[in-house]
């Protein structure tokens, strides 16, 4: 296991590094500006260099160009913001605080550090942030110090201190943008019209949707599971995936907040994560009440991505598309090796041959997936590959226990609650083998329009 310290550089990938600092933090500049709660203190380096004046930077809507002034006011903002979704007050007392510090940006990929220091009875954080980086950068920087900040006041100071799992730095930080974006990005103009300063302005429309920017990314890209949230890869974290890991992550912070008493849990959780090695223990201790083990979390959100999909599936596919998108989920992608010292191959094997073949653990992650992955899509296919995808699903509902059936009707002659009955693989294998032959019958017959003649949409719309 690694050290708790580089546990959290690890944590929070390429974009964000969260390193332990040695001596107290200090600065000898004056002209420091601090914010109007006296928690953040922002200082700046000397001025940019020609990468200020680079006009494609300028140009670029997703860039935020900081100074220290704007940089106080944006902070406590973002806050505040925060602070609202976890239902403390704005006036709320706080413990450490976190010094900004500003330094000439030299790419727009430049790594954001966050450094946490113990000192006497409280801890101190300081963010070095270039002077000019993508929204995204720093949203996330700044949820994940005030998230430290809220954790390490029950840590302490000669304690390892927090450890914040990734989503949901990433969960707070595009729930603040979409909630309260244009208040929290404060700008510094990009150049002067007749010698006067000009800002740019994104105003968001508040009509309101929390979730609209998820929605249009998770409309054509797969929701990720909660074993993916925990365990993000650096490009995942860097934003390469399209945004699916962003989107995920704010779509399972929101719905934890809907919980039942959902605000009050997430601060038990981070209230709870110093004195744990490792943030799942923290969660199960907070959200005890509603899941007791991963598979819990795991069932619960995928129902919720359904619910979530359902509510808004967007434009059904062209029936070529459909064809092409349901042959892809019923296909599952494994590893195999000739030899023991040989380089593993990647081969596709049918839904079937994963029943027969899988052990019980991949064969059940497998399969849940999938139930998950044809709800999302089954709206969006064209006839008949939409009920297709229903036939399918219901097969593996079935075979796993998942499809709730009525129960015989008792002596009494009243019908008793509804139970669980599990499938056998014989019987499953026949559907999933009668659900073939009518797919290969559907797509010998499919009429696959010619470009530009269909106004369906297709996955990557």
């Amino acid at each position: 296991m690694t050290s708790p310290r580089h546990g959290c550089a690890v944590l929070l990938g390429l974009l964000l590094s969260l390193a332990g600092a040695k001596g107290q933090f200090s600065f000898a500049d004056p002209n420091a500006v601090r914010s109007v709660s006296g928690q953040f203190v922002v200082s700046s380096a000397s001025a940019g260099p020609s990468f200020f004046r680079n006009p494609a930077i300028a140009a670029d809507t997703n860039v935020l160009r900081l100074e220290p002034a704007l940089l106080a006011v944006a902070a406590e903002r973002f806050k505040i913001s925060l602070w609202r979704q976890l239902g403390l007050a704005s006036d709320a007392p706080w413990s450490g605080k976190v010094f900004l510090v500003l330094h000439p940006a030299r790419a727009l990929d430049e790594t954001v550090t966050v450094a946490s220091e113990p000192f006497i009875n409280h801890w101190n954080y300081r963010v070095e942030f270039p002077a000019a980086l993508a929204k995204t950068r720093y949203a996330r920087a700044l949820s994940a110090v005030l998230l430290l900040e809220i954790a390490n006041r029950t840590a302490k100071s000669d304690s390892h201190g927090a450890e914040v799992p990734a989503w949901l730095v990433d969960g707070f930080a595009q729930q603040v943008l979409a909630a309260d974006g244009e208040r929290v990005l404060l700008s510094a103009p990009a150049k002067k019209t007749g010698g006067l300063p000009v800002s740019r302005l994104d105003q968001t429309e508040h009509d309101f949707d929390p979730l609209a920017a998820a929605r249009r990314v998770l409309q054509n890209l797969p929701v990720l599971t909660f074993d993916q949230l925990s365990w993000p890869t650096e490009a995942q974290l860097d934003g390469a995936d399209g945004g699916a890991y962003f989107a995920s992550a704010q779509l399972f912070l929101h719905d934890l907040l809907a919980l039942k008493n959902g605000p009050e849990k997430l601060r038990t959780l981070l209230a709870e994560l110093p004195a744990h090695l490792n943030w799942q223990t923290a969660f199960f201790t907070a959200f005890g009440d509603d899941f007791k083990r991963p598979l819990d979390v795991e069932k619960w959100w995928a129902l919720r991505v359904v619910n979530f999909a359902t509510r808004a599936p967007g434009p059904r596919w062209t029936t070529e598309a459909s064809r092409d998108r349901l042959a892809e989920l019923l296909s599952v992608p494994v590893e195999f090796r000739n030899g023991s010292n040989a380089l593993p191959d990647h081969a596709e094997i049918s839904l079937q041959a994963a029943l027969q073949h899988l052990n019980p653990v991949q064969r059940d992650e497998v399969l849940r997936t999938k139930l998950r992955d044809l709800a999302l899509v089954e709206l969006r296919l064209a006839p008949p590959f939409g009920d297709l995808a229903d036939g399918y699903r219901l097969a593996l509902a079935g075979f796993l226990g998942e499809q709730k059936m009525p129960a015989p009707v008792s002596v009494t002659n009243k019908r008793a609650a509804t139970m669980n009955r599990k499938a056998s693989l014989a019987a499953t294998l026949k559907k999933l083998d009668a659900l073939d032959r009518r797919r290969r019958e559907a797509e010998a017959h499919a009429v696959i329009p010619l470009p530009g003649n269909s106004k369906a949409g297709s996955p990557g719309s």
